[in-house]
């Protein structure tokens, strides 16, 4: 049986892919995003979890071209906003907001209040194009800094504060960030499960 020699990620995140291909680093597989293909449709984003819009994104991408495929969907949960934004973290301020516009948005919504405590959490769907798909979480605590602060990273990297390492996110290496972060946990499950994963691919492929 045929090995399967790359996954595509779900995703056009330039920043996001470069996490992933790092962490997965060493593995016998090639890492391609979308960005790697012609123009395929958008997946509507509409689930209420992290696990239904991760799997609904990486089985459209699989089914879609043919080979395995891998989606993270992750987001910020703020205790203070009821756990907002969450599933809404990329669309916070609008559609087309910028990074510094959506924790922007954020950072004036906490301004005054004195719980700051939040996490990010993340799933990983691994889907084939027949449908099934393995699913792998990860979550990281911290809290809301009163202002942005470095200049590494994505997404609401700059206002989130960890605690452990005194440092927000943004300011973090890569490196370090992986090891702490909840996509750096999601996906320490799933390498060590690689083999695993590949025998499951190699199963589960047309």
């Amino acid at each position: 049986m045929k090995k399967p020699n790359y996954m595509v990620i779900a995703s056009r995140n330039k920043g996001k892919t470069a996490e992933i291909r790092e962490l997965l680093s060493g593995f016998p597989i090639t890492i391609k995003n979308l960005d790697d293909f012609g123009p395929i449709p958008e997946v509507e984003e509409d689930g209420q979890t992290f696990d239904e819009n991760a799997y609904k994104k990486a089985s459209f991408t699989a089914r879609v071209l043919g080979h395995p495929a891998l989606a993270d969907d992750s987001g910020l949960v703020v205790d203070a906003l009821n756990g907002a934004p969450g599933v809404f973290s990329a669309r916070y301020a609008g559609p087309d907001a910028t990074n510094e516009e959506r924790f922007g948005k954020l950072l004036q919504e906490m301004e005054g209040v004195t719980n700051r405590k939040a996490a990010f959490e993340c799933v990983i769907s691994i889907a084939v194009p027949t449908g099934p798909a393995l699913t792998y979480e990860g979550r990281c605590e911290g809290i809301i800094a009163e202002s942005p602060a470095g200049t590494r990273g994505f997404g609401y990297d700059p206002i989130f504060f960890y605690p452990p390492l005194k440092k927000t996110f943004a300011e973090l290496t890569r490196e370090e960030k992986g090891r702490v972060s909840h996509r750096g946990k999601a996906l320490a499950e799933f390498r060590n499960e690689f083999d695993n994963i590949i025998k499951w691919i190699e199963i589960h492929m047309p």
